[in-house]
């Protein structure tokens, strides 16, 4: 009886294991879908709602002035109401804020956009606090995991946004609002983690103690991870809003140039699940750091070649470097900080004035070429990015606490 009572308690271990797991992994593939499901389809709401490039710009903005916003107050939230609490209300307010941004109307459209925002910044705070804390011992695998779930649906929202829309008659309204079966699947996931919230949210107020101690915004190693990641979001960002516009303006169909871009994050799949786990094994990831700004710099740089017979190319490239640029932008959160409060901490300055960065640039891309009509000084601009990806990477990739 003993032996079956055992195997039965394994059996449960197993299977809340498995449900923890799934649980982060539908999280996680709410977490990018809403936001790149939007640059294929500028061109349609453009010509929808009259608006201009550099107000279409916005789209992508938007949600990134909603993490900068947002994500400060994320640790706190999570503090007074517990992780698992936060985060539902989070998937929820994704879902209201996918239903309104669908209603043709400007108005409803930017509105729904900045709320899908906010609730997104709550999630990309804590989601590597939450793997420090359940996962402490496999932080490396599950950062992988999650990373791949989120760049998953975030490929394959850029690729079908257009036959959505057009093929199958949604509208770009009807191809938005498809991604609530998503949200509702990671809230039907979610549920049961509920049941932990106390536990949970003791867990976080005795970890906080230790974590108020150190002042982030005093730490040049925080600021050096912070610039890290911002510099990361303000490459993939402007990418996400405006490649398929660069490469339809060069010749190339709608729906081709929305597939280069679930080619960048497709490339990124096999990427963001080994290089966390691999950097999480390393004395230090500076050999990462320079490996991501070597391919960045020959993939962006590649766009500014005539013709389109090797964007597949560079776009595999610039798709790898971001694989790697994200994964070590998610990975440093807990590496470079001692406990789970801390890693939320830094994970909330990071994105908040990480993503205050990624903002200006969607913008400013459109701004420049409404202004010169053409995307040469923009793309240059990115590789300025890689540059100064690899100057603040060479600083977060040492082996090294905040604080210390």
């Amino acid at each position: 009886m003993e032996q079956i009572n055992k195997l039965a308690k394994q059996d449960i271990k197993q299977a809340s294991g498995l449900l923890l797991v799934l649980s982060l992994i539908f999280v996680a593939a709410n977490l990018r879908a809403p936001i790149t499901s939007v640059g294929p389809l500028v061109s349609y709401i453009r010509e929808s709602t009259g608006i201009s490039n550099s107000v279409a710009g916005l789209l992508t903005t938007v949600p990134l002035l909603a993490f900068t916003f947002m994500s400060p107050f994320a640790a706190r939230l999570a503090r007074r109401y517990s992780v698992e609490r936060v985060i539902l209300y989070a998937l929820i307010f994704i879902g209201i804020g996918t239903l309104c941004r669908s209603v043709s109307s400007s108005v409803t459209l930017f509105g729904g956009t900045m709320l899908i925002g906010l609730a997104i910044a709550v999630c990309n705070v804590l989601l590597p606090s939450l793997v420090k804390r359940d996962f402490s011992s496999k932080i490396g695998l599950m950062t992988g995991i999650y990373s791949v779930a989120m760049n998953i649906c975030g490929a394959l929202a850029s690729g079908i946004s257009v036959p959505l829309a057009r093929d199958a008659g949604f509208g770009w309204q009807g191809a938005l609002s498809s991604w609530l079966v998503l949200t509702a699947v990671g809230i039907i996931c979610w549920l049961p983690r509920m049941r932990q919230t106390k536990q949970a949210a003791a867990a976080v107020s005795q970890a906080h103690t230790a974590a108020s101690e150190t002042k982030l915004s005093r730490s040049p190693l925080a600021w050096q991870v912070t610039s890290f990641m911002g510099l990361q979001s303000f490459i993939f960002y402007n990418l996400v809003a405006w490649l398929p516009e660069i490469l339809s303006s060069r010749g190339m169909t709608s729906d081709t140039a929305g597939w280069m871009l679930s080619l960048i994050q497709f490339s990124m799949l096999p990427f963001t699940f080994v290089i966390p786990i691999v950097a999480s094994r390393m004395k230090n990831q500076r050999m990462l750091v320079v490996m991501t700004t070597l391919l960045y710099i020959v993939g962006i740089g590649g766009l500014l070649a005539d013709g389109n017979s090797l964007v597949p190319l560079w776009s595999v490239l610039i798709g790898i470097a971001g694989a790697g640029s994200f994964s070590l932008a998610m990975l440093f959160f807990t590496l470079r900080t001692r406990s789970t409060q801390a890693a939320a901490r830094l994970s909330g300055m990071a994105q908040s004035f990480g993503y205050l960065l990624a903002a200006i640039g969607p913008l400013v891309f459109g701004l420049i070429h409404d202004l010169t009509h053409h995307w040469t000084i923009s793309i240059v601009m990115l590789i300025a990015a890689s540059v100064l990806i690899f100057v603040f990477g060479m600083g977060a990739a040492r082996n090294r606490y905040v604080g210390e």
